[in-house]
């Protein structure tokens, strides 16, 4: 469920992943995989407040087709953090983290002990429905569940050499838009002071052996990202890919 993710990324493997939201659908996750080109599908759950119904077809879905997945949340609390992962995600990514405090609090709630206090219940889809030994669904959980935290605030950026450094962190997923407005910069991915801040998450990530996402606003954008040591595009979402296809119908038959 994360377990490929993670190895993709430990083997320094350029990884492509999908952002599923307001059309979050398992026909959605098939066509993603069966297209081909991913490695693993993001649920937004923070802006389109999905349900658990919703993340389980999905995560469903995602496993059906051989697609990784993670849940995007909200600045959240302990069940929330824990009841995708039980309902079959392979991951979390943690939203508007402002403080190492906070990772290692989202960290705490989805990792078991010895790492962190994760609520015990073998009877999701994680534990395969209580057929899995405790102890085994214990150590399975901790050792494939995959960690993304948002830098998407100037605080996590002022903070992030020790957000790089917490044990078990992931990914580093940015988030430029809200980065920006968190610093009075509206609508300029490239402004200066943003590529300072993406240059510091990215020496932070490579210092401690762990790697740096982004959602791209163009492949250009993507390959510079690339350079900068990069392992992690999120390559689309979903209400993109509609209207980029409502477009491309429209300009093949506009002259008609």
């Amino acid at each position: 469920m994360g377990k490929r993710l993670k190895e993709a990324l430990a083997a320094g493997k350029l990884t492509r992943v999908f952002c599923v939201g307001q059309l979050c659908q398992a026909k959605i996750i098939e066509i993603i995989g069966q297209h081909g080109g991913y490695d693993a599908v993001w649920l937004d759950q923070e802006h389109a407040g999905l349900s658990i119904a919703q993340i389980e077809h999905a995560c469903l879905a995602a496993r059906s087709i051989g697609l990784d997945s993670f849940v995007r949340l909200a600045p959240t609390d302990y069940a929330t953090v824990m009841r995708p992962l039980e309902a079959g995600a392979g991951g979390i990514m943690a939203a508007q983290v402002k403080s190492v405090t906070e990772a290692e609090q989202v960290m705490q709630w989805a990792k078991f002990h010895p790492r962190g206090l994760r609520g015990v219940n073998g009877s999701g889809v994680d534990g395969r429905f209580a057929t899995m030994p405790m102890p085994e669904y214990m150590k399975r959980a901790n050792d494939e569940t995959f960690i993304a935290i948002q830098i998407e605030h100037f605080g996590a950026v002022n903070d992030v050499e020790k957000i790089a450094a917490i044990k078990d962190v992931d990914v580093l997923f940015i988030g430029p838009a809200d980065l920006g407005q968190s610093m009075g910069i509206v609508g300029d991915w490239d402004h200066p002071q943003i590529w300072q801040a993406i240059e510091r998450v990215a020496k932070a990530a490579g210092n401690n052996g762990i790697h740096w996402a982004i959602l791209p606003r163009t492949a250009a954008y993507a390959k510079h990202c690339v350079d900068l040591g990069c392992r992690m595009l999120s390559v689309g979402i979903d209400v993109w890919a509609v209207q980029r296809g409502l477009k491309a119908f429209l300009t093949e038959f506009e002259a008609i």
